[in-house]
């Protein structure tokens, strides 16, 4: 495994966590923690992601990756979902713009 990626995974699964057992004052504070840590760790996965040879080329391909497969296995299910769609981006060579990464 990439020790980076896995290090920004497990950040942005402890500010999952934390996000989901937050009350009614910290709840802004723990979103805005988690998501900058969710967007690290995609950033990541990119930087991993093309470093490979040969690079994915389609999104199935990427899925199929065995460290790829480590991560989802480990993603909630509303993660995944958002993950899957960072990949499908990442596998196009595209990148949000910060405000869309937060809209």
């Amino acid at each position: 495994m990439n020790e980076k990626v896995t290090k920004a995974l497990d950040t942005a699964l402890d500010h999952w966590k934390s996000m989901s057992r937050s009350d009614h004052d910290e709840a802004e504070d723990t979103a805005n923690a988690f998501e900058a840590s969710f967007y690290k760790f995609i950033d990541a996965v990119r930087e991993w992601v093309n470093e490979l040879e040969p690079r994915p080329q389609t999104l199935d391909e990427l899925l199929e990756q065995p460290f790829i497969q480590e991560i989802t296995d480990r993603l909630p299910v509303p993660l995944y979902l958002n993950f899957e769609t960072e990949a499908e981006l990442i596998v196009e060579n595209k990148s949000r713009i910060d405000d869309e990464k937060y809209d």
